[in-house]
C-alpha cells in the first residue's frame, strides 16, 4: 500500500501513536498502549488508545489489518512528510517562518555538542553545494 503525504496533520496524541509505529513497524492496539504508558509514564486506558486509533484510521493515518484476532495497525502518514509538515506550522507560527531564528533559539537553549556542531555543518555544506 503507498503512503499518502497529503493526509490531515496529527493531534499531540496521535503524534505520539505515530511515533511509536513508524519506530516499532505494525502493531497491535495493546503494544502500542504499553509503549504509550511507558513513555508517558503515566496510565493511558486501552480503550482510549484504541479510540484514538480508530479515529486516526478514519482519518486515513493509519489502516488497519483485520485478517487475525488482533487487529494490526500500520502508520500510513508518512515520517518525513508529517515532520516536516509540523515543523513549518511551528516554525510559521513561533518564528514567522524565520529558520535562522529557529536554529539560533534551538542552539542557544542547549549545550551542543562538537558532534551536533560537525552534523550542523555538514549539512550547511550539503546545501550550500546542492
Amino acid at each position: 500500500m503507498s503512503k499518502k503525504s497529503n493526509l490531515p496533520q496529527p493531534t499531540e496524541a496521535e503524534l505520539g501513536i505515530l511515533q511509536i509505529l513508524w519506530q516499532a513497524g505494525p502493531s497491535t492496539v495493546r503494544f502500542v498502549n504499553k509503549q504509550l504508558n511507558i513513555q508517558q509514564q503515566k496510565e493511558i486506558g486501552y480503550t482510549t488508545t484504541l479510540k484514538l486509533m480508530q479515529i486516526m484510521t478514519e482519518k486515513q493515518l493509519l489502516s488497519r489489518n483485520t485478517e487475525s484476532r488482533s487487529h494490526v495497525y500500520l502508520a500510513e502518514a508518512v515520517q518525513d512528510d508529517t515532520q516536516k509538515a509540523l515543523l513549518k506550522k511551528f516554525m510559521d507560527a513561533t518564528f514567522q517562518g524565520s529558520a535562522t531564528s529557529l536554529v539560533m533559539q534551538a542552539l542557544g537553549n542547549h549545550e551542543t555538542s562538537q558532534e551536533e556542531l560537525d552534523e550542523i555543518k555538514a549539512l550547511i555544506e550539503r546545501i550550500e553545494k546542492g
